[in-house]
Parts: structure tokens; sequence; C-alpha cells
């Protein structure tokens, strides 16, 4: 597996080299601006206008903005003074109890990869195995690409995985959401209703379970467009309002159990809504 960083994690007298390896990558689909009239990407340029002109990288400078419209000029020299020490070791200040900590302060999943060497594998697999049979994580900071990260190591099957955390201060605050629910009372017959749909959707957690609909139709939009046909926009959906809350519980209710009925083997699946009827379209513009 292809790390981009490689370090170590210590703590006490005990050091574990590690590679750090990416854990999730977004698979979706990007795209470029294009001049509609000869289909060459457009470039953006740093443009001042106040002098309405184009500007050069060397008359660019950092601003800290204190007041709408007021900077404080940041040089090189300035953030130069506050670097963090460049490290290559990931400090374990505290373990605690994996349970206790709030999934809202996870950012980011990486993979912590063993040495090579069998020798350096073993502390590796050591930490891995306590972690797992305490249930316990470790709480750590370490530098990468000059920012200060706060991280949470723990174990994820047979690997360590580790979690950049945000720290207190970038989480939200939620105790004006918590005093309005606070303040909201349900009746025990609507509370029965809710606790039936969530009942009648249960199932086991199997992340291939789920697909990004959007995606695979957005791909398939294009490959037919690739291809030269004509892309129909699908009809809108007509949906009967239900403003009695009751009522709504009811028919949630209600098509769960109808879906369920369509799925069970044996009867025929309905055919997926395609796009739509398809036409020759000209042929495409070619940049």
């Amino acid at each position: 597996m292809r790390t981009i960083w490689n370090g170590s994690i210590s703590f006490g007298l005990v050091n574990i080299p590690i590679g750090l390896a990416l854990a999730t990558q977004r698979d979706d689909v990007s795209f470029r601006t294009l001049h509609r009239e000869c289909g060459t990407p457009i470039k953006q340029k740093r443009w001042c206008p106040f002098h309405e002109r184009e500007v050069e990288a060397d008359e660019l400078v950092k601003g800290w903005e204190v007041a709408k419209g007021e900077f404080v000029f940041v040089e090189e020299s300035d953030l130069e003074s506050v670097a963090l020490q460049r490290s290559q070791s990931i400090q374990i200040l505290r373990f605690v109890k994996l349970a206790d900590v709030d999934p809202v302060y996870f950012d980011r999943t990486y993979y912590l990869a063993p040495a090579a060497a069998d020798a350096a594998r073993r502390p590796y697999v050591l930490l891995l195995r306590a972690m797992q049979d305490t249930g316990m994580a470790a709480v750590g900071k370490f530098v990468l690409w000059g920012k200060e990260n706060l991280c949470l190591i723990r174990s994820h099957g047979d690997t360590l995985a580790m979690e950049t955390l945000f720290f207190a201060e970038d989480v939200r605050a939620k105790n004006e959401i918590e005093e309005a629910v606070v303040a909201t009372k349900v009746q025990k017959a609507e509370l029965q209703l809710a606790e039936q749909v969530i009942e009648s959707l249960v199932g086991d957690w199997n992340i291939a379970d789920f697909e990004n609909d959007y995606r695979r139709d957005l791909r398939a939009m294009l490959e037919a467009k690739l291809a030269g046909e004509e892309i129909k926009r699908p009809e809108p959906v007509a949906e009967t309002p239900v403003v009695d809350l009751m009522e709504a519980l009811r028919r949630s209710v209600e098509n769960v159990q109808g879906r369920k009925q369509a799925a069970k083997p044996g009867k025929p699946k309905a055919a997926s809504s395609g796009s739509g009827s398809r036409r020759k379209a000209p042929a495409r513009k070619s940049a």
C-alpha cells in the first residue's frame, strides 16, 4: 500500500515504525469549465479589481481580515516565527475508551501500515492486540504538511486506523437545537408509530448494500451523451402532501411493508426506469 507519510508511534519508551496511507478517496465525476465556442478549458487568472489588471505571483501577499475589508499583511517570515518543528512521530498523549469518543470529532481516516521487517512489525501487532482486548484507543498529536493534527488511533479489524480529529473549538455548539428538542413534546401513539417505522426498516449493516445512485446515473448519462444519444429530462413526480403527522407515519409503515412484499422471491421485479427514450443527436463538438 502506498504511504504518504512515514514515521513512528511513540508512547513512553516504545517506538513503533509506521506508514500513513489514505483509507478513503472520493470517486466523484469531475468537470472542467470550457469555452462553449471552441471547447478549450478556461484558465483562472489572478485579477485585482482595484487596479483592473492581472497580478503576477510575486505581487501577492497573505492577509488576515480583522474587519470587513480591513487586512493585516502576513509575510512568510511572520509565519516562520510560529512554524511547527518538523517531526516524524505521532506522540501518544492518552489512552481512552473508544466508545467514549463521539464520531462528530472524526475528520479523515488513514490506515497505519506496519514496517516491512518482521522484527519491527511485532510492536505494531502487540499494540493492535492490546487495544482490541481492552477496547481502548490512543489520542495523540503529529505534524503533517506543516499543520498540527489531533488524532485517534484505533483498531479496525486487523489493522491500526487513525482518525484525524477536530479540536473542541472546531465543533459548533448544539445547545440551541437541544433546547428546542427538550421543549417539544410528542404523543405516545406517535412514538409507537415512529418506532414501528424504524422496526420495519431494520437490517444488517453492510456498506456494499448502499450505492451512490446519483453517481451511477450521472456516469450513465455521460456515456449516453458520448454515444451521441439525446438526453431526455425525466418528468417530475408529484407527491401528495401529508399534513397530519400520524397519517404520515401510517403511510410510511404501509409503504415499507408494500416494498417488502414486492421484493419477496418469486415475484418479478419492476423494470428500472432509465433516462427515457433517446434519439440520435448530431455529432458532438471536439476540443
